[in-house]
Parts: structure tokens; sequence; C-alpha cells
């Protein structure tokens, strides 16, 4: 009885109900007193619902929707763009349709009421600025059609529902540096590579796919058939881009939080050394154990764009720890760029241990008491620069192209 009273009264039906309650008090009085205005408003009304009905059914059917979705991946900043279209195939008009393409994007308005002329189409674009990461879904579309006097609503979904991935913003890093791993002479520690680089090691059959510019001609006349260079990487240290995801360790809200700074400040970083050409990998732990190997080229910056896109400083490892339970992976000639906002000991003492096996590491450190928290960084910072490892400290609203710069790397702590 409660659910039907709740229903009766919502926004959608409460024009219906009160039509329903003037009929049955109109009928319940004419037949009382036998007052002929009453039997004649409730003839009246008693037409007018069904009719109503008929007309919002009406509406929602011979409709031809298509829905063009342009984007499913972009970068915040860009724009998202849908094309909507909606054919009457009647030979009557429709009338006030409410079109929506329902999303959970931020900042989506979609919503147009339209009138359609007989066989005839209405289309527009929709465009929708991308202004924070995540996936988020699409659609269906909905059409909701109404009678003249609002008393019924009806509602047809087209299409199913899509998901948009939204990476993170990127900026350009032109200064960032970290410090190059200690690599033994050069040639020792070549490897093998599908990429052409300025070191031919062989030649080998042609297979299909092979581009023409790696034949190698005079090979190709001396054997009789086609043979191709294959090449060597220069030596060059991987690059471990590592996260910091910890609940307890990140402050602010939104945007402007530190796990928001934090991944433009991993994409951007990734970005800058694989447009080097440098072997880039990913670490963190939020919901889980993100861990990309480090690798080079297009491919590995979308595989690291489309991580960094949904996680959540959620984790509940400590830095510290994600570092110690790792650390296999972490040789000689590897440099580790640790974005974090943590303030405790722990960490720092696994990133002292690695630095005496010879690992090479830089930090960026973002300073939570710019973002509400009541812990400095200041601490952290300096016994960071004792230990001789070069530190990038990142306050709420820098510029990232400037934080990350040579000179915010080095020199004293700045308020």
């Amino acid at each position: 009885m409660r659910r039907f009273i709740r229903n009766a009264l919502a926004p959608e039906h409460r024009t219906l109900t009160l039509v329903v309650c003037i009929l049955l008090v109109s009928v319940f009085v004419a037949l009382g007193t036998g007052f002929w205005l009453l039997f004649r408003l409730a003839y009246v009304i008693g037409f007018a619902i069904p009719i109503a009905w008929l007309i919002a059914w009406y509406n929602t059917r011979h409709l031809e929707v298509t829905v063009d979705r342009k984007t499913d991946r972009a970068q915040a900043g860009q724009e998202a763009e849908e094309i909507i279209e909606i054919r009457n195939t009647f030979f009557l008009p429709k009338l006030w349709l409410d079109v929506e393409d329902p999303s959970d994007l931020p900042g989506h308005r979609s919503r147009r009421v339209v009138v359609i002329p007989p066989r005839r189409s209405r289309s527009w674009i929709v465009d929708t600025p991308l202004v924070r990461r995540g996936l988020y879904d699409w659609g269906p579309l909905r059409v909701t059609a109404t009678d003249p006097f609002g008393l019924f609503r009806m509602t047809r979904e087209f299409g199913g529902k899509q998901q948009i991935l939204v990476y993170p913003p990127v900026v350009d890093l032109p200064h960032f540096q970290a410090p190059p791993a200690n690599l033994p002479g050069e040639g020792r520690f070549r490897r093998r590579t599908h990429y052409v680089t300025p070191n031919a090691s062989g030649v080998r059959q042609y297979a299909p796919g092979d581009a023409y510019n790696r034949i190698h001609w005079r090979s190709t006349a001396r054997m009789g058939e086609l043979m191709v260079k294959t090449f060597e990487l220069d030596p060059a240290s991987d690059i471990w881009v590592i996260l910091d995801l910890e609940r307890r360790a990140n402050a602010g809200r939104g945007e402007e939080s530190t796990e928001e700074y934090g991944v433009r400040a991993a994409a951007s970083i990734a970005r800058h050394y694989l447009v080097e050409n440098r072997s880039v990998g990913y670490m963190s732990f939020g919901r889980d154990l993100q861990i990309i190997e480090p690798e080079r080229g297009q491919q590995q910056m979308t595989r690291i764009l489309e991580t960094l896109a949904t996680v959540r400083a959620v984790g509940d490892a400590p830095l510290g720890n994600l570092l110690q339970e790792e650390q296999r992976r972490f040789g000689r000639h590897t440099t580790l760029i640790i974005i974090t906002p943590a303030t405790d000991d722990h960490w720092l003492t696994a990133i002292q241990s690695l630095v005496q096996r010879g690992v090479r590491a830089a930090v960026v450190l973002l300073d939570p008491s710019t973002f509400g928290s009541d812990r400095s960084a200041l601490l952290m910072y300096g016994e960071l620069t004792a230990s001789d490892i070069l530190t990038y400290v990142v306050r709420r609203g820098d510029d990232l192209s400037l934080a990350l710069s040579p000179s915010a790397g080095v020199g004293t702590w700045q308020e």
C-alpha cells in the first residue's frame, strides 16, 4: 500500500493521479446529487485519459534511431563527439519527443526536445569536454514521449551501452632528469629488438611483414634470396615509474588531490622517456597490484595510460612494502622514479637499501600539507637530499613542467 501511494505521488504520476481523483469524485457526487454538469465532466475525463495514453504511446512508435559515438578512447582535455539521428517513418508528425543519451561523463549534456515532421528526421552533434580520467558509460539512448496534458510519459530505449576510456592529461617535461644507471662498457648489454636502431647486428631471411628499408642488398645478392638486417638496442637503463596509491598516504579530493597529481606526473614522465625510445615500466598498488614490464614504443604508452586512467588511491600496501616485495625486479641497470605523498621513514629505508645495491633513483614528492593534510614533506625532503637522492617537490597548484625540472629538484626547500 505504501509503495502504491509513493508511486501515485511521484512527480511523473502526480498529474494523472489528480485527474483520476477528480474523475472519481465527479462520478461519486454526480450519482449522489444527479447534477448533470458533473456527469459531463466525468464523461470528458473518461474519454480524455485513454486518448492521452494513445498519443503518448504513438509518439514512441515508428521511430528509427541511430547514435554514432565517435570516441571510445580520448585524453582529458579533448572532446567526445556523438551524432544522434531520429527518423519518423510514419505519415503523422511526432510531437514533444524528449531525447537523452545518458552518461556518467562529468559535464555530459545531451538532452533535447524535438518535433519531427512526417517521414523526416532530425540529427544533431553533441560535444562533451573530457575533464576527468576514468572509464565511463554511454547510453542506451532514451526517447520519452508525453501527451498534451502531461498525464502519461512513455520511454523507449534504443541501441546499447558503450564505454569511453578517458586517459589522464599529459604535459611536456623538457627539462626532467633522473640519474642514469651505471652500465658497463658499450655493447655488453645489447639486446635484439624489432626496432630500427643505429646498431645493426646481423642479417636473417626475409619474413612477410618486414619493411623493405631493412633489406640488406649485398647479402641478398650473395645468398640469392631476400635478407634483412637485424638490430640491437643501445645499452640503457630500464625506467620504472612507481606510483604510491596507498589510501592513508594520499590527501585532497577530486582533481586537487595527490592522487590526481601523481597520476599526471606518472603519465608525463612515462611519455617523456618513451618519446626518447627508452624502456619504461610501471608499478602501483591500488585496488590490486599493477605491473607493466619495461618496454618501448607507442603501444607501451597506451598500456600505461590505460592503467593510469582507472587507478585509485585505495590501496592498503605501504610504499615500503611494495619496494621490498618487488626488489628482485630492480638491478644495477635500473632507474626508479618514485611518485609519492608518503612522509614516513619506512619507504625511505627501502629506497636507501636499493640505492646501496646500485639502483639509481629519483623521487617526485607530493607535499600533502598543500592538499589539506597536516603532514609536511619538509623532513622527508631533507632526508632524501641528505641521502643524495634527486628529489622533486610538487605542491598543489604547481605547473608540472616547471616543478619537474632540474632547478626544482635541487637546492633548498622553498615555501
